[in-house]
């Protein structure tokens, strides 16, 4: 994206005042252009599928509590057909569930409605390149989530050995170090990942890692 162009915002909040507020602002900041708007979720989805008369957008402005379709559903359903979109939720709840949910739906970035406008620009610019941004309060309700959702939730049906596995994994090692590190075979590493990214129904090293880091089964620091 060249320097002079703007990027695309869809604006999703069932509060036409709310919805007013944030396309009055963003058509003030001319790195943002307002295509288009919805009142929830499947309006959005629905319009989406339909096509933009503005073009596409590549960021979505998404409220988290809305009638018909909800932030969250919204944005899963937005990830699976329209991957290349990045998701900022705006919302009033600071619930370390309900954060925890977007995240893992696919939204980039998590911000609070208190923010300054500044704040709002930052989190939208760093959406559209990909980069999470939140701040310190939203930051630590995600990790408590996760940490609550970790000693919660079950382990996946994993063994021991394939838990020992997916810490190495997540550790960047390659399978002949993990071979060496658990003193296996090489072929039983690799039996042992495959079972791995079938537990978990997921496609690669680099989701497996993620997936422990989100259990909170890495230890840090």
């Amino acid at each position: 994206m060249s320097q002079t162009s703007s990027y695309k915002i869809m604006i999703v909040d069932d509060h036409d005042m709310v919805r007013a507020g944030l396309r009055t602002y963003l058509m003030l900041e001319p790195k943002f252009e307002v295509v288009a708007e919805a009142a929830n979720g499947q309006e959005a989805l629905d319009m989406l599928r339909s096509g933009i008369d503005g073009g596409p957008p590549q960021l979505v402005l998404m409220d988290l509590m809305m009638p018909i379709m909800d932030g969250v559903e919204a944005t899963r359903h937005l990830m699976k057909e329209f991957p290349e979109l990045k998701i900022v939720m705006l919302t009033s709840f600071l619930e370390d569930e309900k954060v925890v949910a977007a995240v893992e739906a696919g939204a980039v970035s998590y911000v609070l409605k208190t923010v300054s406008a500044e704040e709002l620009i930052y989190a939208l610019s760093g959406a559209a390149k990909g980069m999470p941004v939140m701040t310190h309060d939203v930051s630590q309700a995600l990790t408590r989530g996760l940490r609550q959702r970790s000693t919660q939730g079950a382990d996946e049906g994993l063994t021991d050995r394939e838990k020992e596995v997916l810490l190495l994994i997540a550790e960047g090692m390659s399978n002949k170090e993990i071979a060496e590190e658990l003193h296996i075979s090489i072929k039983t590493v690799k039996t042992h990942v495959s079972n791995l990214l079938m537990k978990c129904e997921l496609e690669d090293r680099t989701q497996l890692a993620v997936f422990a880091h989100r259990k909170g089964w890495v230890k840090t620091g």
